[in-house]
C-alpha cells in the first residue's frame, strides 16, 4: 500500500515523524508537508504564488505552501503514481467539533477525498505526556481495518487520540462532531507606533460535549472517531427550499 502522508504543523513536526515511523514499517510512505506551521489554514490553497519541493535531511518533502496544497501537488504533479491512502498528522492538538472546519489536519484529508482517495486525519489530544506513539498504532491498525473495509467515497475519518500510554486507552468509540460556545476571546492590543492589533484567543468551551460526541470520548480516555462527509448539502433543507422556491417562481 502507497500513503501520502501531511500534516498543518509543518515537515519537522514530532507527530508527523512518528506516524512515519509506525506507518513505514508496513507500508511504503511518502512524506509532503509545509515547511512552515500552517495550523487553522483550513482548506487553502496558493492560486497567487508557485510552489516549490524542497527534499529534506530526513527523506521529507517540503513545500512553502498550505496543507492542502502538500496533498494537491503530490498527487496531481509529484508522485509517479497515485498514493492508496492519505493521512494527516498527527497533529499537535485535538480537532474536535468546530475546530474541523478550521483545521489544516483536516483539510489536508478532505483534499485528498476531493481527489478521489480514502483520507484520515488525525489528531492527539496534546497534553504533558506527548503520546505520539498512542496515535500512530492506533492510525496502523485502524488502517489495517480499512484495506478490507473501504471508506464510503464522500467521506474521510477525523480520528482524535487521548494523550496516554497505549495501554491506558480505554477503547476506540465511533462519535459525532461535538460543538463549541461561540469564541469570545479576540485580543486588542497596540503596536510599538501606536497602531492596533488584534490576536486570536482561547478557543470557546465546549456547548454540545455529551455522550456520543468526539470531546466526550476523550474525556473518557477513548479514542474517537469520527466520519465526515465532504459533500456538505444540506439534504434535510432541500425539500423546503424547493417549495419555496416555486411558490416565488409562480407569484412572479
Amino acid at each position: 500500500m502507497r500513503i501520502l502522508l501531511s500534516n498543518d504543523d509543518g515537515v519537522f513536526a514530532q507527530g508527523l515523524s512518528c506516524l512515519y515511523q509506525h506507518l513505514s514499517q508496513y507500508y511504503d510512505v511518502t512524506v509532503i508537508a509545509p515547511d512552515t506551521n500552517c495550523s487553522a489554514a483550513s482548506n487553502a490553497l496558493s492560486i497567487r504564488k508557485p510552489l516549490r519541493v524542497e527534499k529534506q535531511h530526513n527523506g521529507f518533502y517540503a513545500v512553502n505552501g498550505t496543507p492542502s496544497d502538500c496533498v494537491h501537488l503530490g498527487i496531481n504533479q509529484f508522485l509517479d503514481e497515485d498514493p492508496d491512502l492519505v493521512i494527516s498528522g498527527i497533529n499537535h492538538g485535538p480537532n474536535l467539533g468546530d475546530d474541523v472546519i478550521y483545521s489544516g489536519t483536516v483539510a489536508a484529508a478532505t483534499e485528498g477525498r476531493y481527489m478521489g482517495l480514502p483520507a484520515i486525519a488525525v489528531s492527539l489530544d496534546l497534553g504533558e505526556g506527548n503520546h505520539f506513539e498512542t496515535a500512530a498504532r492506533v492510525i496502523v491498525e485502524i488502517v489495517q481495518h480499512l484495506q478490507n473495509h473501504a471508506l464510503p467515497a464522500d467521506q474521510i475519518l477525523n480520528v482524535n487520540v487521548p494523550d496516554v500510554p497505549y495501554d491506558e486507552l480505554q477503547g476506540i468509540e465511533v462519535t459525532r462532531q461535538g460543538r463549541r460556545h461561540r469564541a469570545e476571546t479576540m485580543i486588542k492590543d497596540v503596536d510599538p507606533f501606536g497602531k492596533d492589533l488584534y490576536w486570536y484567543g482561547a478557543v470557546g468551551k465546549e456547548q454540545d460535549a455529551g455522550e456520543g460526541t468526539d470531546f466526550h470520548a476523550l474525556a473518557k480516555k477513548r479514542c474517537s472517531v469520527t466520519p465526515l462527509s465532504v459533500d456538505m448539502t444540506a439534504y434535510q433543507s432541500l425539500d423546503n427550499m424547493k417549495q419555496w422556491l416555486n411558490k416565488k417562481n409562480n407569484n412572479s
